[in-house]
């Protein structure tokens, strides 16, 4: 077996429902799971489990993240409390924070980091490939 460990924020008072919400769709994947956290600052981690080289049970996982995370942002939470954005959640990057703030984010990082030697490709969606018609 391995684990996909995740962890998402909202405001406290929203936390309630969204551990509701999260425990009852975990429960309804048929996954091994359980969801930990310190809750005082709204912020809770889910450990899912799935079999080593099951690509199917691996779908299922990464699809219950994603409806965790979309869970998170419609409460007003984040997609991370404190493990970080990274690969695994960068494309929820421009629905939580809006184009605007990622772009000015990216400038910044490129103001300090223009070799884009640190943690390349780990934070920001990738840029979709503009057509050159219009």
């Amino acid at each position: 077996m391995r684990c996909w460990t995740t962890d998402v924020c909202v405001p406290v008072s929203r936390l309630p429902q969204l551990v509701y919400e999260t425990k009852k769709d975990l429960e309804e994947t048929g996954l091994i799971s359980t969801i930990v956290g310190h809750v005082g600052d709204g912020n809770f981690h889910a450990f899912l489990l799935f079999k080593d080289q099951d690509d199917q049970e691996l779908a299922k996982v990464s699809d219950a993240v994603h409806r965790l995370v979309r869970r998170s942002l419609a409460l007003d939470g984040t997609c991370t409390g404190e493990h970080g954005v990274g690969i695994g959640k960068k494309e929820f990057l421009v629905e939580e924070l809006g184009e605007g703030t990622v772009e000015l984010m990216k400038s910044i990082k490129k103001t300090i980091d223009p070799l884009d030697l640190m943690n390349p490709g780990k934070l920001y969606p990738d840029d979709e490939k503009k057509s050159s018609t219009h």
